[in-house]
């Protein structure tokens, strides 16, 4: 009977310890759910004209459809984030095969900026010295909630159009089939939640 108890208590904790797995596997799941649902599958405003187009650098495709919405005149400026220093508006238009005669007066490059939130930062001062009001965000299907999100923390007088661009690399809709798809969504979903947590932990400070 005298080792009976300490059995018991042992069997208690080993359960609970299970049920407290369970459910942080479900809640964590259930969370990924949520956020794979906030990655856009199109670009639902395509013709709204803004102020100015943003793109992030960091993946295929998002330069030149910044450029290409820049020539069909959806915004007068296009300001790129977070560019290589030593890399000028020229070698930008070179590499995207366009006629620097046709857009170079209307591209401005940021180069300070080394992550998400750094564009953000980046971007906020460039609106503010322009004036602007609006903005078209250009970045990744899958970068897109985190993106936007970043960018209203940063300025939230300002108003931002998703567009976003997909990586023929990543199928989001088909995630499960790919371990580095999956890694780069989940590793994604995280960033995304402590991009939504940081308000409030400034709030609590």
């Amino acid at each position: 009977m005298r080792y009976g108890r300490p059995r018991r208590r042992a069997t208690r904790v080993a359960r609970a310890a299970v049920a407290l797995a369970f459910a942080g596997v479900a809640g964590w799941s259930a969370g990924f759910a949520w956020f794979m649902a906030q990655i856009p599958r199109q670009v639902e405003d395509p013709v709204t004209v803004t102020d100015a187009i943003v793109v992030l650098t960091g993946g295929a495709g998002r330069l030149g459809e910044g450029l290409a919405l820049l020539a069909e005149g959806r915004a007068s400026k296009l300001f790129v984030s977070g560019v290589y220093r030593g890399v000028d508006v020229a070698e930008i238009l070179r590499v995207s095969r366009q006629a620097p005669e046709a857009l170079e007066c209307c591209v401005e490059l940021g180069h300070s900026a080394a992550d998400t939130e750094g564009n953000a930062r980046e971007t906020a001062a460039w609106m503010a010295a322009e004036g602007f009001a609006s903005l078209r965000l250009v970045t990744a299907s899958y970068h897109m909630p985190r993106g936007a999100a970043e960018f209203r923390h940063a300025m939230p007088g300002v108003r931002v159009v998703p567009h976003p661009v997909f990586p023929e690399r990543v199928r989001v809709d088909a995630w499960w089939r790919s371990p580095g798809t999956a890694a780069l969504l989940a590793g994604e979903y995280i960033k995304y939640l402590l991009t939504l947590a940081r308000p409030a932990r400034a709030v609590a400070e």
